[in-house]
């Protein structure tokens, strides 16, 4: 016999009702519940990702204090190190200097690679771009000559040793801290590099220079191509400190131009201006400085930014320090030129007829 079950029926509008009630109670419930599992999910995605982190971490955490650095602490270094005299600090003499490789590593290290005459794809049109990174556009250049790796800090050495110039400020003693003779050098502003590279007979890359140098003329987002690949670069605290620059032979540029992505975010001599035909905002563009207006201000390091007739200088390639996707071939960092940091440094370029001599 077959047993057929039916749906009561609500008898009274008050059942009604408070059906109702129960379903929608029912429906908030489910949702609280859902939103409970995403944050939970959330959470330990967070918690595994601060694991890998730690795992993958070259120093003691417990050592963190000395790693990372707060917002603006490497300008008041920099700054304090530039009011001191610079007879009170000791460096190298000549000879010291050129001791600190040997003959092939100089040879290596003071290699420039020659970019032939032409055009190029530069800046980007890619939705989740920067403003001020576009419009792509199509820039001609003549043959020029870069250098092959960032200047390192044995580099910058015989500079110091050979001009009396002011060594960078973590420099003990105003020598290379041991074992990073090789790193490319840091805590060195736009007038540093600039300096380094009238001594070396050479001058520092226009952005459109570095840029081809980077890229080539296919328009690639990274040195060696479009997709990212952190086996190919140091970026994002991956390793925790600068890097050897020989040490990532597969981030080469078409062109065989190494550490172009990732490292050191590198000087170049351009203000930071837009582009022609960009729609990102003038404000960007516009040069700040932070100014506490009052005592108060002053006691409680409350600033206000305030506009300045003068522009900040174009930093690129990204750093030891950037997220991934600051190390694209295209986009555009800046700082003002007075300014040093941990991840700043800087490489050089030369007319393709330039005769540049013995000098690094």
């Amino acid at each position: 016999m077959a047993v057929h079950f039916k749906t009561r029926r609500p008898s009274t509008q008050a059942e009604l009702a408070r059906r109702k009630r129960y379903f929608s109670a029912t429906l908030v419930t489910c949702a609280a519940i859902a939103m409970i599992g995403g944050v939970l999910h959330v959470v330990k995605l967070g918690a595994n990702r601060m694991h890998d982190m730690r795992n993958k971490a070259t120093y003691s955490l417990n050592k963190m204090d000395t790693h990372i650095r707060a917002a603006g602490e490497d300008i008041i270094r920099h700054r304090e190190d530039e009011a001191r005299p610079v007879t009170s600090t000791s460096s190298y003499t000549t000879a010291e200097a050129d001791a600190l490789l040997r003959p092939e590593q100089w040879q290596e290290i003071n290699t420039m690679v020659e970019i032939p005459a032409g055009q190029f794809l530069m800046g980007s049109n890619r939705k989740r771009g920067d403003d001020y990174d576009r419009p792509r556009h199509s820039v001609d250049l003549p043959a020029y000559r870069i250098d092959k790796y960032p200047v390192t800090n044995a580099q910058y050495a015989r500079f110091v040793a050979a001009t009396a110039h002011r060594p960078p400020s973590h420099w003990q003693n105003g020598k290379i801290p041991a074992g990073l003779e090789l790193h490319p050098v840091t805590m060195v502003s736009w007038y540093d590099a600039t300096s380094y590279a009238r001594w070396a007979g050479k001058r520092l890359p226009s952005e459109a220079e570095w840029e081809k140098a980077a890229r080539g003329t296919d328009a690639r987002r990274w040195p060696w191509g479009n997709q990212m690949d952190t086996s190919r670069l140091n970026t994002y605290y991956s390793v925790g400190a600068t890097t050897v620059v020989t040490r990532y032979n597969k981030g080469a540029s078409v062109y065989g131009v190494m550490d172009l992505s990732g490292n050191v975010s590198e000087w170049t001599s351009d203000d930071f201006l837009p582009y022609a035909g960009t729609k990102a905002s003038p404000e960007i563009f516009q040069g700040k400085v932070a100014v506490a207006s009052t005592p108060q201000d002053r006691a409680m390091k409350v600033v206000d930014l305030v506009p300045v007739d003068a522009h900040y200088k174009v930093l690129r390639g990204g750093s030891w320090k950037s997220d991934p996707f600051s190390t694209t071939t295209y986009h555009r960092n800046f700082s003002w030129p007075h300014y040093a940091s941990d991840f700043f440094g800087f490489r050089c370029v030369s007319d393709a007829t330039t005769n540049i001599g013995s000098k690094p």
